[in-house]
């Protein structure tokens, strides 16, 4: 059997458990040896939070009836022994839900009821609201209890066309999406705003998230979906129906929602099944099936290969059974595999990159410290050993000498304290422009601009000049770190010949790379500041809820790059402080040792053997984290395996157990 993406992404999950246990030994050798500093600190804790935390997310979108939810239970839960995810003719999924795994959270199903539409916050804000959710716990020794009580998503209910209305399901500018109305005038919507299953399946704990989500184009109806959720997945799965083709709604949700180039898409064509033809032969059947792939990729304007035909119904049924040749009909397999091709990959390339960058860098900020404590201890012993054979009072001279040299070396101080004087304004200059208050200051003027009425009109040029006004903020924040580096220079350069410091400022690094995020915000809000969104903008509470999702996206963005700027400056501010602290201790130490050898005859012999060994176990520390580094690297940077037949042994032996 072919590897699946659940053995990929199990790779890929060893992976991360092993480039994190390098991660932690590094940081343990350091945290040992009084080597970490804060920065350093907090830069392992992130990276390590980053790999072991960081969530996959693969987002799959249909109109109904395209079986979505029978592809998940095929891609994910044929280990369960039967489907999981509702899956039934007819609209199954009535709500957007996230399965994922998180240990603090409890095992079970939460639902958002959907009349908090009606409230200003927004879907990122209830989350941390426990009490306006309702739970249901999921017994996983019961498979048949655990698909009733999913099976909860599909509920619905009737409402007036006016709550309708109110609720957002309802448009009379757009009568095409609304849903179908009854003889008593009520119109059915979902109970559900939106459901979370937290599951410990092997691939959820893996970090993967499912976002599966409703069809009929309700996907345009949730704000929070199209603007949160979506662009935030790491890939999305769009399936169309093999018998249809691309519908008028398909095409409605591809070009609205699936169409932004930062987005990594397939097209799954299901139920390939359905052109099984009796009177046709297979040679038939298959021309069928790739006019079918042709015909999709043209209205969708994708390459062919983009397009995969498969049937998911067939995939379950075969891997349920144990049939080989049914999957292999089924076409999910190679499916599987270009999903882990093109999406697992990269994954791994920007945490491994992250990692072995990172390292690097301690590295070498480790290695000036080293380099610095061992000319330290090359003069000391010049000292020591030019003290051979002299009187009591040549040392009284040294001892004076080394008073001397000390009370010189403290006059850095206040040159040091100016610095960092200078360099805590500067810091603050840079970071000023990224506050929440400055973020919420420029929405806010958003809103004044249009007046309240965000009439379209005027809504997309105000917001296309926010977000280059907010991107103008991170190139002042740039400009202003660039200066707060070129200040360091000139200091660290007087403060290395006045005082002897071996100070070096790291390259500046650049945070314009964030400006891409704002430009895929934008991408994504500004299609709701279009003609065919103006009802909606109209509702006061849908203003709300766009301007806190917005501000709420935004400050991620400004977060982290105010991050990355304080983390930057921390390790320049480290070096000072770790350089002060150790020419301090050899003086002491050099002071302390002068003493012994005044005071007792044989010390000097000593002395000179404790000050070699110092200098050797600064090289075996050394060489030490050389080694430590070195496995990080080649940890994370091990090649992946490829899904061939080759490399079906080795794949065997990391293959995941969903027993």
């Amino acid at each position: 059997m072919m590897p699946t993406f659940a053995s990929h992404l199990d790779a890929l999950g060893q992976w991360r458990a092993a480039t994190d246990a390098k991660l932690a030994a590094l940081a343990r050798f350091a945290r040992e040896h009084d080597l970490l500093d804060d920065s350093s600190a907090e830069w392992f804790e992130a990276m390590r939070h980053r790999l072991s935390g960081e969530k996959l997310m693969v987002a799959f979108v249909a109109e109904f009836s395209r079986g979505k939810s029978e592809l998940i239970n095929a891609i994910f839960f044929s280990d369960k022994g039967r489907r999981m995810m509702p899956a039934s003719a007819g609209r199954t999924t009535m709500c957007p839900v996230e399965l994922g795994y998180d240990a603090q959270d409890p095992i079970g199903l939460t639902l958002l009821p959907i009349e908090t539409r009606l409230q200003a916050a927004s879907l990122s804000e209830l989350r941390t609201q426990p009490q306006v959710w309702t739970m249901i716990e999921l017994d996983l020794s019961n498979p048949d209890g655990m698909a009733a009580a999913l099976a909860e998503v599909m509920r619905t209910r009737l409402v007036s066309k006016d709550e309708a209305e109110k609720l957002g399901f309802w448009d009379d500018e757009r009568p095409e999406d609304n849903p179908p109305i009854n003889a008593e005038g009520q119109v059915e919507v979902p109970v559900w705003r939106h459901a979370r299953i937290n599951l410990p399946h092997p691939l959820l704990k893996r970090g993967l998230v499912v976002l599966d989500t409703p069809g009929l184009n309700a996907i345009g109806t949730e704000p929070e979906l199209t603007l949160g959720l979506l662009p935030q997945a790491h890939a999305t799965v769009f399936i169309l129906g093999a018998d249809t083709g691309v519908t008028k709604s398909d095409l409605s949700i591809w070009r609205d929602h699936l169409s932004g180039p930062a987005l990594a898409r397939y097209v799954a064509l299901n139920k390939i099944d359905s052109l099984a033809d009796p009177l046709s032969t297979p040679d038939q059947v298959l021309q069928t099936i790739t006019r079918q792939c042709e015909s999709v990729a043209r209205t969708l304007e994708i390459p062919t290969e983009h397009v995969f035909p498969i049937s998911a119904r067939q995939a379950l049924a075969a891997r349920l059974t144990g049939d080989a040749q049914g999957l292999a009909s089924s076409r999910l397999e190679a499916f599987e595999n270009a999903l882990s091709d093109g999406l697992l990959p990269k994954r791994r390339e920007n945490l491994a990159n992250a990692s072995v960058d990172g390292a690097k860098q301690f590295q070498s900020q480790l290695n000036r410290r080293f380099g610095e404590m061992r000319r330290l201890y090359a003069d000391q012993l010049v000292e020591l050993r030019g003290l051979r054979g002299k009187s009591s009072g040549k040392v009284q001279l040294m001892l004076q000498r080394v008073q001397a040299e000390a009370s010189e070396f403290e006059q850095c101080t206040a040159r040091l304290a100016a610095m960092r004087s200078v360099h805590a304004r500067m810091l603050k200059d840079a970071l000023a422009d990224l506050s929440a208050d400055r973020l919420r200051q420029e929405v806010d003027g958003l809103q004044r601009v249009l007046g309240g009425s965000w009439l379209p009109l005027g809504a997309k040029k105000a917001f296309v000049d926010l977000c280059e006004r907010l991107r103008g903020l991170i190139e002042h924040a740039q400009q202003r770190n660039e200066e707060i580096h070129s200040m360091l220079v000139a200091s660290f350069s007087k403060l290395n010949a006045e005082f002897g410091f071996s100070l070096v400022a790291d390259v500046p690094l650049d945070v314009r790379k964030y400006t891409d995020d704002l430009t895929l915000i934008e991408r994504n809000y500004v299609q709701y500041l279009g003609l065919g969104q103006a009802f909606r903008l109209a509702q006061p509470g849908f203003q709300e809820q766009f301007r806190r999702m917005l501000i709420s996206r935004l400050r991620v963005v400004f977060e982290t790059v105010s991050n990355d700027i304080e983390l930057w400056n921390k390790t320049a501010s480290a070096q000072v402080d770790g350089q002060l602290r150790e020419r301090r201790r050899n003086f002491k130490r050099r002071y302390e040792s002068l003493d012994r050898i005044q005071s007792a005859s044989g010390e000097l012999d000593v002395r000179l053997q404790e000050v070699q060994a110092q200098d050797e176990r600064v090289l075996q520390l050394q060489t030490r984290l050389g080694a430590l580094v070195d496995e990080l690297v080649y940890v994370a940077q091990i090649p992946s395996a490829q899904p061939e037949h080759p490399g079906l042994a080795a794949m065997k032996a990391i293959s995941l157990d969903l027993t």
